[in-house]
């Protein structure tokens, strides 16, 4: 451990953490390149990914140290541009260590495919018909891909809706349940939607419109919970018992307000996005399923709880959807993701999902704990300071001047900090 040695992990220049990273998870110096971006993502690459393609874009790569999950240490790659998010999800993370660290679940990859069906006479009796045929259509969605099945994935279930209410009157919607192993799943589900759909049209006598998978993807949830030990919490002028029930107000302010929850969320969301996106899986699609499994009940609310055990410890824990997959897509083109993954240790999406919740509420309790106690801009101040500096011209060893000058101001603006990068100049 860099510590051992008297210098801090963040002391050090990024070729040394790198190197380091590379002895603890043994990884080739092929992944070392591709994680430092020397060998990255290639413009070839890039090409076949998406259309008009002029070049490729850079975001910074950290490693959040310090994870237990389930037992095995873990080194967590994280793609942000935000300040202090690395840094405060590890020190979190280091805060649970003395309480057994995260302890994570995953479901089973079922995803869920939705067929739409218009123009049905009597959707109940159209209804029936297709849950009769259950084993027919499940039987025909097993066709669709021999070696996904072969691995114990396909079709799982069927469920069919009546949507009673909409802009244009009632219509059926079929669920197809499909396990999808370790993929994220979207070209597996919509391959067999689009298979069934000529059946469905013949056993209900309506038109298939909509065929696709939906994000909110609530059989396939991620849980983690952590014991945050009760002399973890004290710090500075602050109580350990002053910050664990600060925390547990902050929490009950996002659980029963939507406004503070949409940014409380936000909040988990920097820890989880940071990981997906170091895996090249959708982000986007996370994003959907969270935000509306947030607000399933009518009311979108807080995806994590916080609150105390009978020995005082805080107690966390977080349920979300968690599409995320280790095989397939841009996560098997992009030789930094998979890179990432190697760096992680997982073998299984399962296991992926479970990391990456772990990280999201590691994240929700360094931005509870800093609302709660010191405020949320002293940890964002020094970091974001040094942003500012570069932008105003500051190069080499003035950005730390400039920028510890204006966190010692408490004015962190471009102006001020062109200001004193003239006065630093002026006086050399």
């Amino acid at each position: 451990m860099p510590e051992k040695s008297g210098a801090k992990f963040y002391d050090l220049p990024p070729a040394q953490r790198m190197e380091w990273v590379g002895k603890q998870a043994q990884l080739s110096d092929a992944d070392l390149q591709a994680l430092s971006g020397a060998a990255g993502l290639t413009l070839e690459q890039a090409d076949h990914m998406i259309e008009n393609v002029i070049g490729v874009y850079g975001l910074p790569l950290g490693i959040a140290r310090y994870f237990i999950v389930n037992g095995r240490e873990v080194l967590v790659p994280m793609v942000i541009e935000e300040p202090s998010v690395v840094a405060s999800a590890s020190f979190m993370a280091k805060l649970a260590r003395s309480g057994g660290g995260f302890i994570a679940q995953a479901d089973p990859p079922e995803m869920i495919g939705q067929i739409q069906i218009l123009g049905v006479a009597d959707t109940p009796t159209a209804r029936l018909r297709l849950l009769e045929k259950r084993d027919e259509l499940l039987a025909e969605a097993a066709k669709i891909d021999p070696v996904l099945t072969g691995l114990g994935g396909g079709p799982r279930g069927l469920e069919v809706r009546i949507i009673e209410e909409s802009p244009i009157g009632s219509f059926l919607v079929l669920h197809l349940i499909y396990d999808v192993r370790d993929a994220m799943g979207a070209n597996a589900v919509n391959t067999a939607l689009e298979r069934l759909a000529p059946l469905v049209e013949r056993i209900t006598g309506g038109r298939v419109h909509l065929r696709i998978l939906t994000n909110l993807a609530e059989r396939r949830l991620a849980r983690a919970r952590v014991t945050i030990r009760l002399e973890e919490l004290a710090f500075e002028n602050f109580s350990a018992e002053q910050v664990r029930d600060g925390i547990i107000a902050a929490w009950a302010f996002a659980a029963a307000d939507p406004y503070r929850a949409a940014t409380h969320n936000k909040g988990i969301m920097n820890g989880v996005d940071a990981v997906v996106m170091a895996t090249a899986n959708d982000w986007r699609a996370i994003e959907a399923g969270a935000h509306a499994y947030a607000a399933r009940s009518g009311r979108y609310t807080s995806l994590s709880t916080w609150g105390r055990d009978e020995q005082g410890n805080l107690l966390g824990t977080l349920e979300m959807p968690m599409a995320v997959g280790i095989v397939g897509g841009a996560t098997r083109v992009h030789p930094a993701a998979q890179a990432a993954i190697r760096l992680m240790g997982v073998k299984t999406a399962g296991e992926l999902a479970e990391i990456i919740i772990s990280v999201g509420l590691a994240q929700n309790l360094a931005a509870l704990r800093a609302l709660a106690t010191e405020g949320i801009q002293r940890g964002h101040m020094t970091l974001h300071a040094r942003q500012v500096a570069i932008a105003a011209g500051a190069t080499g060893e003035l950005v730390n001047r400039v920028a510890e000058q204006m966190v010692r101001e408490k004015v962190v603006r471009i102006d001020r900090a062109e200001q004193i990068l003239k006065e630093i100049q002026g006086e050399a």
